[in-house]
Parts: structure tokens; sequence; C-alpha cells
């Protein structure tokens, strides 16, 4: 009795059919598991990522102790002022004297949008308040200013 045959017996007593191959033959079948979990480990990291995707042009905001919350619902245009005095809307630089002009433009093509206003904490306070007058003549009667919430480490070493 060859060993194969006792083999193929047990297989066929528990209920389980095999196919006969020969020899030799490639098996052209896809495991699609590797490709499973590759895309499952994409998902997580961009499931991580994108709340930390920063809108608007990167700026140092200044520390307040006591502020309220709000998630980015995408929702808001983004005026941002840098260090250096340079004013966008979210990632376009816009001159100053022009800002006026564009909200009144970005809040014709999406009038539900509010205004944020992301400022340096190195700016002059004549820059954050021209850009606040340009927004305000814009129509817009509602600006939200962001801020940094101070770290409970930060207080502590204040002290």
């Amino acid at each position: 009795m060859n060993p194969g045959d006792r083999t193929l017996r047990a297989t066929a007593r528990r209920g389980l059919a095999t196919k006969q191959r020969p020899k030799g033959r490639v098996r052209a079948e896809i495991n699609v598991t590797p490709l499973v979990d590759v895309v499952l480990v994409l998902l997580i990291i961009f499931m991580v990522i994108t709340p930390m995707i920063v809108r608007g042009a990167s700026v140092d905001l200044p520390i307040t102790s006591h502020h309220d919350r709000k998630n980015d619902d995408n929702k808001d245009l983004i005026v941002s002022i840098s260090s250096s005095g340079d004013v966008y809307i979210n990632a376009d630089k816009v001159p100053i004297e022009k800002l006026t002009a564009s909200v009144q433009e970005e809040r014709r093509r999406y009038p539900d949008k509010g205004v944020f206003l992301k400022a340096d904490h190195r700016i002059r306070y004549g820059t954050a308040r021209a850009a606040m007058e340009a927004i305000h003549r814009a129509g817009v009667e509602d600006v939200q200013i962001g801020t940094d919430e101070q770290r409970p480490h930060a207080a502590a070493g204040a002290h």
C-alpha cells in the first residue's frame, strides 16, 4: 500500500474532497490577504493623519489659558497672518489692500462660510487690526480668532 493512498482515503473519510492535479503544475490562485493587510494599514494611517492636517498658512498662534475649542469642519474661510505680516486666504497669499475684495469674492461663492483668523503671535497689533477691519468691510460680522491652549506643564512652570 502506497502512503499517498492512505492520505487520500483519510481525506475522503473526513469528507474533504481534494483535487488531483498533476505534479509540477503551478496553482493559479490569487492570495488577497497581503493586499487586504496593506489596505487596512493605509486606511489607519490616513485616519490618524487627517485630523492633524493644518489648513491655511502655518503660524505660531498666541497661547491662552481658557478658550473655546472648535473642531475644524472645513466650513470656514481661513485668513492667516504670518510673522512677517503676509496675509493668506486659505493657502493663497493676498496683499492686505485686496483682502476685502478677496473675502467678498469667497463669501459670494460660499455664503455660508464663516471667517477664522489665524495670526502669528509676533505680528504687530496694527497688522491684525487692519486685517480685521478689511474682513469687516467685506460684510463679515462674526470673526473667530485662533489661539493655542496653554499646556498644563507650561502653566505649572510659570508660577
